[in-house]
């Protein structure tokens, strides 16, 4: 599929801290929610009110029939055969992926082994074949609550799990070998709903590594932003930041600016934070920030909640490092609340002067401005060209509040215009399976390349909640942005081995050998 046509027709494809340093307390009672909107079931904060319970089952079945290599992904957190895990849950995940070796993709989620219980811990998985199947080796640290993981990868290919732990401190794992071996944890500082960003531009700030994290409950109080320069070894001193954003993410630039966008507890607002010295690693990192324009509140609930005890989505920002005719664009999508009956639509607001200002905004959704239906969990990657990627759970088939579909469109004009929506999943409800704890996580995750985008998400199709990966669009492993089907069929590239996959792929992924770098397989 050429990149031009994947909004228009999405296929489905199967596809420590410092030595010394004191961590001080929270400012706020971590049993004390933080998160003030009138109105509104406030999201619980990532503690746990019970022990651990083991599996009341060593057991599994194969997954939902369709899914494993169809129509709604790949499940991820499965046992050694593939087959699904009863009785347990996971949620929440996030996706991290080898830039030297794309077909290299890690994700993480939190893995609540028997739903009698909400005590979780961060599960992983790792594939080599570019999500066609995945190896769940278990959870880091077995016994020790973990929560909100968040991934990344630095540009050699490391990749890191940042990971939360109950007393609302955050350890960072990293692995050098695409996730099949972890180093132990690091000390993070942090707190609860924290983020990261690692910067991949090759310019002064490579390899930093940005963290942010909400007020409610943390290390320090209201300084809620820290960084390493080190590769994630040690962390500077927590600052404050203007506004003190919060459910929000980060991005970098092709000049190494950082981004963070977040919402204001105090005046209701979102803001897009920037930082051009963040980069530098002798300076402590100041930061400019600015109110967006999201064309209607941001997260308020109603009368049906599908996720009673979580976000309705976080908010994601991105940034145009295509060297294209929108080069330099800052776009932030979010779940949101517009007047009239509408509960909820997802929009992008769109800033052409590098997050100074963000003028106007756009719906992505296409149903009826008046329809009533839900389009929550709206998340957002922008790939290499510049495409804009969006997905969404969306009621808008079934009109029940909790039994939606997972909906894709694009953006080629700097999200101007957005292509029709899709479907790209079977209908799922997300009331089952709750592990003692009301929702299925805060957020999913999502990777944009040259063809198309590669997603982490969770649903409820074996009437538990698991987590699966979704391939949207053609593969492209060697990144060339031509479908590798095409790269096969036209001799650009072999497949000595006959799994259908550019042997170029699966030597940079270590799944063939090629002892003398010759770009042939060993084995042929």
């Amino acid at each position: 599929m050429s990149r031009s046509t994947i909004g228009v027709a999405a296929r489905v494809l199967v596809a420590g801290a410092c030595a010394g340093v004191t961590f001080a307390q929270s400012d706020q009672n971590p049993q004390t929610d933080d998160y003030v909107m009138p109105g509104v079931q406030p999201p619980v904060l990532e503690v746990s009110n019970d022990p651990y319970l083991p599996p009341t089952l060593v057991q599994s079945s194969p997954p939902a029939p369709g899914l494993s290599r169809g129509f709604g992904g790949v499940q991820v957190n499965v046992d050694a055969n593939g087959n699904n895990i009863l009785h347990d849950a996971a949620n929440e995940p996030s996706l991290a992926i080898d830039p030297t070796a794309p077909n290299r993709m890690v994700i993480g989620w939190r893995q609540f082994d028997n739903i009698a219980s909400d005590f979780r811990q961060a599960g992983n998985a790792w594939t080599n074949d570019g999500g066609r199947t995945w190896t769940f080796p278990g959870v880091f640290t077995p016994g020790t609550f973990r929560s909100d993981p968040v991934l990344d990868s630095d540009s050699s290919g490391n990749i890191y799990y940042s990971s939360l732990k109950g007393d609302f401190l955050v350890d960072t794992f990293i692995s050098g070998d695409g996730g099949q071996h972890w180093g132990s944890p690091i000390p993070a500082y942090g707190g609860d709903k924290q983020w990261i960003v690692i910067d991949k531009t090759g310019g002064v700030g490579e390899g930093n590594f940005y963290q942010s994290w909400s007020t409610a409950a943390g290390c320090c109080g209201s300084r809620i932003f820290t960084r390493s320069t080190d590769g994630g070894q040690t962390y500077m001193n927590p600052i404050t930041l203007p506004n003190s954003p919060v459910w929000g993410t980060m991005a970098i630039g092709s000049d190494g600016t950082l981004y963070l966008v977040g919402y204001d507890f105090n005046s209701g607002n979102v803001y897009c934070l920037r930082s051009t010295n963040a980069k530098n690693a002798g300076q402590t990192p100041t930061f400019q920030s600015t109110p967006v324009n999201l064309g209607a509140p941001f997260n308020l609930g109603g009368n049906c909640d599908p996720n009673p005890a979580g976000l309705w989505g976080q908010l994601w920002i991105a940034v145009d490092n295509s060297g294209g005719p929108y080069d330099g664009n800052v776009y932030i999508v979010a779940s949101v609340d517009p007047s009239g009956t509408d509960p909820l639509d997802v929009r992008c607001a769109i800033s052409t002067d590098g997050g100074v200002s963000f003028p106007t905004s756009t719906r992505v959704n296409d149903d009826s401005l008046a329809s009533g239906h839900l389009q929550w969990f709206g998340t957002m990657s922008v790939a290499p060209d510049g495409r804009i990627d969006v997905v969404w759970n969306d009621t808008r088939d079934s009109n029940v509040c909790n039994k939606p579909e997972l909906y894709y469109a694009s953006s080629e004009d700097g999200g101007a215009t957005w292509s029709p929506n899709v479907a790209v999943s079977p209908q799922w409800d997300s009331y089952l399976g709750w592990p003692q704890q009301q929702k299925i996580g805060d957020y999913y995750n999502m990777r944009s390349d040259l063809t198309g985008a590669n997603l982490a998400w969770a649903a409820t199709f074996n009437g538990e909640q698991d987590v699966y990966y979704l391939r949207i669009g053609d593969y492209d492993c060697n990144g060339n942005g031509i479908d590798d089907s095409v790269d096969l069929s036209t001799g650009i590239s072999t497949d000595c081995n006959g799994n259908g996959i550019p042997d170029e792929c699966d030597i940079a992924a270590g799944v063939l050998a090629d002892a003398n770098g010759n770009g042939i397989p060993d084995e042929c």
